[in-house]
């Protein structure tokens, strides 16, 4: 019995282990799944932990696929876990975020969500 509590409990640290290093989503403005009622000057997704720059990416695209961000994406200098992406003046509809970043320790973690525009 001692050997199979062992064992599940190497599990989970081993599991434990293997997930921290990975940034994922921690929040985003516009946030994900939301409607807002006008065209947001960016996208800001802050992650659960510190990412690399020049490895990590935001794009925004409409519903006919057409990337429609500035292409200008940064890592906020004072949140190094935070990255932005600037916008021009959006229409009314549903836009999708794709962000794909490689955290410090170099693990990458990709992902993906909508936001609406109402007016």
């Amino acid at each position: 019995m001692k050997r199979i509590v062992l064992g599940f409990v190497l599990i989970v640290v081993i599991g434990t282990a293997r997930m921290e290093g990975h940034a994922f989503l921690k929040d985003a403005t516009p946030g994900v799944g939301s409607v807002v009622e006008t065209s947001p000057p960016e996208i800001r997704i802050r992650f659960t932990e510190k990412i690399e720059a020049a490895f990590s990416n935001i794009r925004v695209f409409d519903t006919t696929g057409k990337q429609v961000d500035k292409q200008d994406v940064c890592l906020d200098r004072a949140d190094r876990a935070l990255l932005r992406v600037s916008l021009p003046r959006l229409n009314p509809g549903i836009y999708k975020v794709v962000w794909r970043v490689v955290s410090v320790d170099t693990h990458v973690t990709t992902g993906s969500y909508t936001f609406r525009i109402a007016r």
